[in-house]
C-alpha cells in the first residue's frame, strides 16, 4: 500500500508476473501523490532478464508525463520494508513542485589510453543533487564517481549499483522509454528542490586517530612514526574479546574526511577494508591509496554498529535540516537479512526516526554518496536522497543540456 503524503509516495509489489507487479507498485505510487508526478523510480527483482525488461518497459508507459529511471536488483525497497532474492516491483514517485527532474544516459567510449564518458549534462547555476544508477560489469563506476567533481564540482551523487538474479549479463537500466544492458543512468535535480544526503557505512570506531608516516601505494608501513602493524596488534590486545572477534571477521580502516577536525568520530571517515597484512614489512594492506599526513582510524563493524550508526546519522540530519517528506534508499546487498536477520532494518529505521514518508529504493552491489562533501562508491552502506518539506527558492533561468566527458 502507497504512503500518502502531499509530494512523494511509494508503492509495492511482490508476485511472479513482474508486469502485473510493475503495474500495481507504480499504480500504488502515482495514486499517492497530490499533484501529476515530475518523477517515477522504479526497481524490478526478478528471475528473468526477459521478465524485468517487460516489466520495466510496462512501468515507464505508466507515468508518460514524468522523467522515468529504474534498474534490476537483486531486492526491493518499498511501503517500509525490505525484499530480498523473490520477484517484486517498488516504485517511488515525487511531484517536485518548483523543481525540475532531467534524465540522462551514460556511456563510455574506449579511446588509445583512456575511457570518456559521455551523456552527462553540464552543471547548471540551480542543480541540487544527482541520483545514479549503475551496471557494475560494463561501467567505470569507481572511477567516474572519484572524479566527478572534475566535472560536477560539489554536486552530491547518491544511488547504487545495479544487479541481476543471473549476475553479469542479467542487470537491466531504463530511461528516456528504453532498456538499457550497459552503462549508466541517473536524473539531475534542479530548481526548488529541497534536498540532502545521509550515508551510513556502519562502523564504530577502535583505537585512537593516527597520522600515516609512511605508506606505498595501498600499504600502510607507519602509523604515528611507529610500524602500522604493531600500531594494529597494540590496539586489538586491549580490545575485548568480542570486539577482537569482530576484528578477524572483517576489521575496516576509516581515512580522516577533515585534517583540521580537533576530533574524529564516528560519520567523520571514509571506511576502506583492510585486505591483509605483510608482516615481514609490518605492514598493512588497504583498500585504497593512502598518502603520508592522513588520519586514520581502524574500525570494525556489525550489525549492532551499523543499528547504531544509521539511527544516529538520520537523527542527526533531522536536527538539522527539519522534516522529511520522502527518501530514496540504496541499501547494500550485503546489510538486510544477512546482516541484521531482516529484510527491512534499514527501511524501519527510516521510518521510525521520520515517520512514514514516501521511500523506495534497492538492495545494490555498492553504494553511492557523498562523505564529508565527496562523492564515493561504498561498501555495507546505506546511502539515502533526503527530500526536506520546504524547499528554498530557484533561480529562473533553466540551464541548458550539453553533453560532458570526463
Amino acid at each position: 500500500m502507497a504512503v500518502l503524503t502531499s509530494r512523494f509516495s511509494d508503492g509495492l509489489a511482490v508476485g511472479s508476473d513482474l508486469v502485473v507487479a510493475a503495474e500495481t507498485a507504480v499504480r500504488q505510487a502515482l495514486a499517492g501523490l497530490s499533484g501529476p508526478p515530475d518523477l517515477l523510480c522504479f526497481f524490478i527483482c526478478g528471475d528473468d532478464p526477459d521478465d524485468v525488461t517487460r516489466a520495466g518497459l510496462r512501468a515507464m508507459r505508466m507515468a508518460p508525463g514524468a522523467q522515468v529511471i529504474g534498474c534490476s536488483a537483486t531486492g526491493v525497497i518499498g511501503d517500509g520494508q525490505g525484499v530480498e532474492l523473490t520477484p517484486a516491483v517498488s516504485a517511488w514517485a515525487a511531484s517536485l513542485g518548483g523543481g525540475r527532474a532531467t534524465a540522462f544516459v551514460l556511456e563510455t567510449l574506449r579511446m588509445e589510453d583512456r575511457f570518456v564518458i559521455i551523456g552527462l549534462p553540464d552543471r547548471g547555476p540551480d542543480d541540487q543533487a544527482a541520483i545514479l544508477l549503475a551496471d557494475p560489469y560494463t561501467f567505470p563506476t569507481d572511477a567516474f564517481v572519484e572524479h566527478s567533481a572534475d566535472v560536477l564540482g560539489d554536486l552530491p551523487l547518491v544511488g547504487g549499483l545495479a544487479n541481476g538474479m543471473n549476475g553479469q549479463g542479467s542487470v537491466r537500466l531504463f530511461a528516456d522509454g528504453e532498456m538499457y544492458t550497459e552503462g549508466a543512468i541517473g536524473v539531475m535535480l534542479s530548481g526548488a528542490v529541497n534536498v540532502g544526503t545521509v550515508v551510513s557505512q556502519g562502523c564504530r570506531p577502535i583505537g585512537p586517530t593516527m597520522v600515516v608516516t609512511r605508506s606505498e601505494d595501498n600499504l600502510l608501513l607507519e602509523l604515528a612514526g611507529q610500524p602500522a602493524l604493531a600500531r594494529l596488534e597494540d590496539i586489538v590486545s586491549d580490545l575485548d574479546e568480542e570486539d577482537r572477534e569482530l576484528v578477524a571477521s572483517g576489521l575496516q580502516i576509516g581515512v580522516a574526511m577533515d585534517e583540521y577536525a580537533e576530533s574524529h568520530e564516528r560519520g567523520d571517515f571514509l571506511i576502506r577494508g583492510i585486505l591483509g597484512i605483510d608482516p615481514e614489512r609490518e605492514a598493512v594492506a588497504v583498500g585504497d591509496v593512502l598518502e603520508v599526513g592522513q588520519s586514520v582510524r581502524f574500525q570494525v563493524r556489525d550489525a549492532a554498529a551499523a543499528d547504531e550508526d544509521l539511527y544516529e546519522l538520520l537523527d542527526a540530519h533531522v536536527e538539522q535540516r527539519g522534516r522529511v517528506d520522502g527518501a530514496l534508499l540504496f541499501s547494500c546487498n550485503g546489510r538486510g537479512s544477512a546482516m541484521f536477520g531482516s529484510s527491512d532494518h534499514d527501511a524501519l529505521a527510516v521510518q521510525d526516526t521520520v515517520g512514514p514518508i514516501g521511500m523506495a529504493g534497492f538492495f545494490a552491489a555498492g553504494e553511492v554518496g557523498p562523505v564529508a562533501g565527496h562523492n564515493h562508491v561504498h561498501g555495507f552502506s546505506a546511502a539515502l536522497l533526503v527530500f526536506g518539506a520546504s524547499p528554498p527558492p530557484s533561480s529562473t533561468t533553466r540551464p541548458q543540456k550539453t553533453i560532458r566527458s570526463t
